[in-house]
């Protein structure tokens, strides 16, 4: 470039022993480069100037100055950031807004540290401890309750309560009857083994049994029918002398008429109304 062509490309104005800007191989002045090629802050709004350093960030543009965390006013100038909704944070802006916070000591748990999770809450592995002993759960089982999360040693210790038959911790759910704990699993008729949670039972010395067991091994006995006697669906039942009748099979043993509420004479187990009775060896 020689010296007779040394000019502003906008105005003109000779650059002779004067500061300029290069851009696109033409010379432009201070003034006018600075008019016409800067770029605006995106904070501060002004243009940034030839004499001052732009940083720039998918496409937008910063002074070095107006380059900080939009949350604590830190620079970011050649520190590592982040953006969320076209904010630009530090990183530990961003992990207080943007990370998990632990449900223990609620301090935000940091991108990289590993965290335990549990019903949609986040701790530090170091605050998952047990409630009780105060050691890390980590990955091992544990139980919860209202008061917090204990490993199973613990909860046993402090909590549990345990199956009258197979003797080992009611963890969740069971049975109560004759005021001990059952799992659901273990609650079976004395038996037959048959599984009661659903069903109708009975009991006899503070053992379960379903209807048909307790019927055929304790139930009384209809003398009419032979069948058990049992109190299930409200069924009502006559008794005599340690005799037991079904309310419909007390009737007379030779008329068949019901005796119910009625007079009745008896021989041998066997009833019969006053007139089919009469005459007979009766008993009464």
């Amino acid at each position: 470039m020689t010296t007779a062509q040394f000019y502003c490309q906008c105005c003109t104005t000779s650059l002779l022993r004067k500061k300029y800007v290069l851009k696109d191989d033409s010379p432009y002045c201070v003034l006018c480069y600075d008019r016409i090629f800067s770029n605006y802050c995106e904070e501060c709004k002004k243009p940034i100037e030839s004499n001052s350093k732009d940083l720039c960030y998918k496409d937008r543009h910063w002074h070095e100055g107006c380059f900080k965390c939009t949350k604590c006013n830190h620079s970011l100038v050649e520190k590592p950031f982040a953006a969320k909704d076209e904010r630009l944070l530090c990183t530990e802006c961003y992990s207080n807004e943007c990370s998990s916070k632990c449900f223990h000591c609620k301090r935000t748990i940091m991108p990289g540290s590993r965290k335990m999770e549990f019903k949609g809450n986040y701790w530090h592995e170091t605050c998952f401890v047990c409630e009780n002993c105060q050691q890390p759960i980590g990955t091992k089982p544990l139980i919860s309750k209202e008061s917090g999360n204990y490993c199973v040693p613990c909860f046993e210790k402090e909590f549990a309560h345990y199956c009258n038959f197979c003797k080992k911790v009611i963890t969740s759910g069971g049975i109560t009857f004759c005021d001990q704990l059952w799992h659901k699993e273990c609650f079976l008729c004395s038996g037959c083994r048959k599984d009661l949670c659903e069903e109708q039972f009975m009991s006899r010395d503070d053992y379960p049994f379903c209807v048909d067991c307790y019927n055929h091994l304790y139930a009384n006995k209809c003398v009419a029918c032979s069948k058990p006697i049992t109190g299930l669906t409200g069924a009502k039942f006559i008794c005599f002398q340690d005799s037991q009748w079904h309310s419909e099979c007390f009737n007379c043993g030779k008329c068949s008429v019901s005796l119910v509420g009625k007079g009745f004479l008896t021989q041998n187990k066997e009833i019969f109304c006053p007139k089919c009775g009469s005459g007979m060896d009766t008993d009464i």
